[in-house]
């Protein structure tokens, strides 16, 4: 059963469609409706992507990160997201804290809401 706060692998698509390479991704929020669609996020070491007051970081430090399955300090990509069927999620590796899911729930709602 797919839980939100995972972390999952996932071929997260290129938006120029090719094809992507296996990567963990962040299970937001299950999609209302009939279908298994689940709105995920990207989870990426390149932290010098990262986009300040959106984007959220673990690193070894924190208290949460031994639980996620994560190898290094990575980013939740809160701006690189994509709704995908269950089918295509390849497994979960671990989950992040409640508060951290929390956080970067606002995060998306805040830059969503944002002029």
């Amino acid at each position: 059963m797919m839980q939100e706060g995972s972390i999952v692998l996932f071929r997260f698509p290129h938006t120029d469609k090719l094809p992507g390479k296996l990567r963990p991704a962040l299970v937001l929020r299950q999609v209302p409706g009939p279908h298994n669609d689940w709105l995920i996020c990207m989870v990426s070491t390149q932290l010098s992507q990262q986009i300040k007051g959106l984007d959220e970081l673990i690193t070894p430090e924190d208290q949460d990160f031994k639980q996620s399955g994560l190898k290094s300090s990575s980013l939740f990509r809160v701006s690189r997201l994509a709704v995908v069927d269950q089918s295509i999620l390849l497994g979960s590796i671990g989950q992040i804290s409640t508060d951290r899911l929390s956080r970067i729930k606002t995060s998306l709602s805040d830059w969503i809401k944002s002029t």
